[in-house]
């Protein structure tokens, strides 16, 4: 079930960078947790540098968030394949993360500033 996931507002402000870029900054985060995972951050589209996203045909789907969407992050210096997902279409229960963005913290940096 989708209970065991929990949205709230990210408190504070979020950047995150590639290869030393900024690919954006928010105030207007949301934080996801399902179940004992680490909390995702989730980034409004609109706060996001889209030139530096490529979109890929790559695509997963999750029992409780639907089918995710990824992108690559194109630096000047290399290429993180799917680094970048996105539901466009969530399931009800996660709605609000329509239109948002979440990145691989294992490849990019993502920090509260």
């Amino acid at each position: 079930m989708a209970d065991h996931i929990t949205i709230r507002p990210a408190t504070g402000t979020w950047v995150v960078r590639a290869g030393g870029a900024v690919l954006g900054e928010s105030t207007q985060a949301l934080e996801l947790v399902e179940g004992t995972s680490a909390p995702v951050i989730y980034f409004p589209r609109g706060d996001i540098a889209m030139t530096f996203l490529d979109a890929s045909d790559h695509k997963t789907t999750c029992p409780h968030k639907g089918e995710a969407s990824y992108y690559s992050i194109v630096t000047k210096s290399n290429t993180l394949t799917d680094s970048v997902w996105s539901y466009e279409n969530p399931k009800s229960e996660v709605a609000q993360i329509k239109g948002y963005l979440a990145f691989y913290t294992d490849r990019v940096a993502v920090e509260q500033i």
